[in-house]
């Protein structure tokens, strides 16, 4: 390979790992927070891009292939990055999420910042100091915008754990929540270095291991050991089994591990573990964003036409951000142009 294809793979993956994030965020929007049986019987089975149903209670007003809070808070999250490349300034993260919820509720919309996150923020610009604002966060918001974190790192663990963990501590410092992130983002990482899925795993359990021990004892004590199990599930290929065990609520313990349980399951398949994520029930677009992220960085593709209608359909540039993000990662430069 020669030394311009490295970068131009790094960003072939990092562009893929962003759009394969929004299209499992846009797919599994028209059935966030419904139960299984309640999706069969408004959809039948989801399989393609389709629009909310009227009244649905979170994703009304949204059209089909839009995105959620899940791809919106990680391009929100690039953009406080790629401006504190030195840095992370929790009180101007605090409110670039809080601008945000304004714009959202602005536009009639209800995909809000979850209670926990929106009561550590408050706590935070009121005066509370950050490594406490976070404390109870054990919810997947850090693990679902983490991946410009794990684009612009190199996958090397301590660095990875440390980044992440940095991060979160405003809404998620719990060594759940990090662990969950940490884990997502060495995929990611290893993905844009030019690793697949499998060859991510051992640096991600190593990361959320790492990543547990850097936050507050608080919520489920091993994260890696979750992970394992529904990767193990997954390799008997029984979805049910790996749904009763693992669950697929907005508990890290539960949505990360499925989201690495639903990629084994799929083989590679990235669009069928989509898709599997959009009919689990619950969490399922934070579900699909945090495994499309994990696919796309890892080099599984996705059908070129749903990925063109969701940027299309959301507004999403992403090239800029993702050549951005490349260039705070050590020894990664994007392509010219």
């Amino acid at each position: 390979m020669t030394a311009t294809a490295l970068p131009c793979l790094a960003e072939t993956r990092a562009t893929a790992a962003l759009a394969g994030l929004a299209v499992g965020d846009a797919l599994g929007m028209p059935a966030q927070t419904l139960p299984r049986g309640v999706i069969r019987e408004r959809y039948g089975r989801i399989t393609g891009l389709v629009a909310p149903f009227d009244g649905h209670p979170i994703s009304h007003g949204l059209r089909a292939g839009q995105v959620t809070d899940d791809t919106e808070q990680t391009l929100l999250l690039a953009r406080r990055l790629i401006a504190e490349p030195q840095g992370f300034d929790d009180a101007g993260w605090a409110r670039d999420l809080l601008e945000w919820e304004a714009g959202i509720r602005a536009k009639g919309l209800a995909d809000l910042l979850g209670p926990s996150s929106k009561a550590a923020i408050e706590a935070l610009l009121a005066g509370t100091p950050p490594e406490e604002t976070g404390r109870r966060g054990t919810t997947n918001g850090a693990a679902m915008r983490i991946a410009p974190v794990g684009i612009a790192t190199p996958p090397d663990v301590a660095q990875i754990a440390a980044r992440v963990a940095r991060t979160c501590r405003v809404t998620h410092n719990t060594g759940e929540a990090i662990a969950a992130a940490s884990a997502v983002a060495m995929v990611v990482s290893a993905g844009v270095a030019g690793q697949g899925f499998d060859a991510s795993l051992d640096p991600a359990l190593a990361s959320a291991r790492a990543g547990q021990a850097l936050g507050n004892a608080v919520g489920e004590p091993d994260v890696a050991g979750r992970i394992a199990l529904a990767l193990e599930i997954a390799e008997t290929g029984d979805e049910e089994q790996l749904i009763a065990t693992i669950g697929s609520s907005v508990a890290s313990r539960e949505s990360v591990p499925m989201a690495f349980g639903l990629l084994r399951l799929a083989r590679g398949d990235l669009w069928q573990a989509l898709l599997s994520a959009a009919n689990i029930g619950d969490d399922t677009d934070t579900i699909g964003a945090i495994a499309g992220a994990m696919g796309g960085a890892t080099g599984c593709p996705l059908p070129d036409t749903v990925v063109a209608e969701v940027t299309e359909a959301s507004g999403l540039d992403l090239a800029p951000v993702v050549r951005a993000l490349l260039a705070l990662r050590q020894g990664g430069t994007p392509c010219p142009g």
